[in-house]
């Protein structure tokens, strides 16, 4: 053999075992280990790495499943943890912990972005750290799980990660866009129309600038890098105007 070929094959060998010791480190993290690899390999392969146009090989039908399980999962977390909370309470923190943000943080918190096979360009443009990205991952991998183990381990794993995070909930459970329609109806006053004035920045990576308005009184403006993060802060910003408390107490 060649020393060329000799020498390939032994840090092709090395990649390999880097790769497998990196996989059984995430499988401590989320303390699941896979029978089938490839499920874990496909959880974490973005559409940009595959030279075909396969999708079904991508991450994609198990974020599907992934996202419905971890709402069945959270919802019996909620429903069991809080028995004296209505229908409206149970929903609006489901609506926080299933966020795309909220498995953003998790798949952070487990150190996915290095793990995600990404496309040259992906990768360059930075989509191991695009929230969009991470949060599918997150729930790819919840579906890996589901697929591999069944419901038990892929409850376990999100009980595991989700468990303070419900408990503690990092942000107020009415969002600002909700506390401003409710105090706008009120007042008599339409539901608050929010507007579109600036997008800047590259395609994949935009921010955009929201107005929110009522009928006479000043116009309030927010920034984002999502339309609707820019409207939340839009709604943020015309409540500390006008002196309105936008962090509601939680009901236990």
């Amino acid at each position: 053999m060649a020393l060329g070929s000799a020498m390939g094959t032994v840090a092709d060998a090395g990649q390999m075992s880097a790769r497998s010791k990196g996989r059984q480190e995430l499988e401590a993290r989320i303390g699941y280990a896979f029978d089938d690899k490839t499920l874990l390999e496909t959880a974490l392969t973005h559409i940009s790495a595959l030279s075909g146009k396969n999708r079904t090989v991508s991450y994609q039908r198990l974020e599907f499943l992934g996202d419905h399980v971890l709402g069945l999962v959270v919802s019996d977390m909620l429903f069991r943890a809080f028995p004296r909370a209505e229908e409206g309470e149970l929903s609006r923190r489901l609506a926080d912990l299933v966020r795309r943000e909220t498995c953003a943080d998790v798949a952070r918190a487990l150190d996915l972005g290095p793990a995600i096979k990404l496309g040259v360009s992906e990768a360059n443009s930075g989509g191991r750290r695009r929230i969009a990205i991470l949060a599918d991952v997150c729930e790819a991998l919840i579906g890996a799980v589901f697929v591999d183990g069944g419901y038990p381990p892929a409850a376990a794993m999100i009980e595991a990660l989700w468990g303070e995070r419900m408990r503690k909930p990092k942000r107020p459970l009415r969002d600002s866009k909700t506390i401003l329609q409710e105090w706008a109806q009120g007042r008599g006053l339409p539901t608050p129309n929010y507007r579109e004035v600036e997008r800047t920045g590259p395609h994949h990576d935009p921010e955009f600038r929201v107005v929110v308005e009522l009928p006479d009184l000043p116009s309030a403006e927010g920034v984002g890098r999502s339309k609707r993060a820019a409207e939340q802060a839009a709604a943020a910003a015309f409540l500390g105007r006008e002196g309105v408390q936008t962090a509601a107490p939680a009901e236990a």
